[in-house]
């Protein structure tokens, strides 16, 4: 049976007209990714030393992502899994269910313009770290046969999109409403609170740590409501953005989860927004009152 530890060398051999050599569990090759065709070493061996998945990594010389060597095979990654294991990319009602690791995706989060144009977009795969890095971007491209290219930044390196907060025609209604903004660490738990009634949540983009100054902008006035992980890094990421937004918002409190370590854990072992637990208020409410 074909299986990828042997259907990548025979194509490496057909791009790269040297034969990878090595072992029943290692092969070595001419990197196809180099632009210099330096001989780098690159080596392939089966997942847990069976036929399953190929993983591809450096062993010295210049260093070239998987994604990188498999692009310059012309290949999808899901060419390193068996098919029995992908979960092959497929169209149903139009959704696009693939992902540049071959896995179907198990969440899509698009983030809109305030005229709810979308802007870019962030998969979420069921397999991360099983081979797979959880999360991917992209952007719209009419060019592209998906109608997307999987990355945020251009062919300089730059940012080739506008980053906006998570939902943001929601957030901006919201602001002017004088309802509640809750700000979590990822867009799951925004979901998670979004699918309770009058809830408005938002977050930032690629995670903690992330909080762009100018998305201020959009929380003139706001009442804020930050939702922290239980860790170091979700405090660290809560203090972020209260600076950010101290002089902009007209309140500010900080949260954690009651139950587990965020907003979904929270949510899904029947815990509610209302027994969130206060930790901080930088910047509570103007005279006490409270807009929820």
């Amino acid at each position: 049976m074909s299986t990828p530890f042997t259907w990548l060398p025979q194509r490496l051999y057909q791009v790269m007209g040297h034969a990878p050599r090595g072992s029943t569990i290692q092969r070595n090759a001419i990197c196809p990714a180099y632009v210099k065709r330096h001989p780098s070493p690159w080596a392939g061996r089966g997942h847990d030393n069976n036929d399953n998945m190929v993983e591809l990594t450096h062993q010295g010389g210049p260093e070239s992502s998987a994604v990188a060597v498999i692009a310059a095979l012309e290949l999808l990654m899901s060419a390193r899994w068996l098919p029995d294991f992908q979960d092959q990319a497929k169209l149903d009602n139009g959704n696009d269910l693939w992902m540049p690791c071959g896995h179907g995706k198990a969440a899509e989060y698009l983030y809109r313009d305030r005229d709810d144009t979308v802007l870019y977009g962030v998969d979420r795969c069921p397999l991360r770290g099983s081979g797979c890095q959880g999360f991917r971007q992209w952007r719209p491209d009419p060019s592209k046969r998906s109608g997307r290219r999987w990355s945020l930044y251009g062919d300089d390196g730059r940012l080739a999109v506008r980053l906006v907060p998570y939902h943001l025609p929601e957030v901006l209604a919201a602001v002017r409403e004088e309802r509640v903004v809750m700000i979590c660490k990822d867009e799951k738990d925004v979901e998670a609170l979004r699918a309770r009634p009058y809830i408005t949540a938002t977050c930032n983009p690629m995670g903690a740590g992330e909080w762009r100054p100018e998305f201020a902008e959009y929380l003139y006035g706001a009442d804020v409501s930050v939702v922290a992980d239980r860790d170091e890094t979700g405090r660290k990421h809560a203090a972020e953005i209260v600076g950010q937004l101290m002089q902009v918002a007209r309140s500010i409190y900080v949260v954690q989860a009651t139950h587990g370590k965020d907003a979904a854990d929270h949510l899904t072992a029947g815990g509610t927004t209302g027994d969130l637990v206060p930790v901080w208020e930088p910047k509570p409410y103007p005279n006490g009152e409270h807009h929820g």
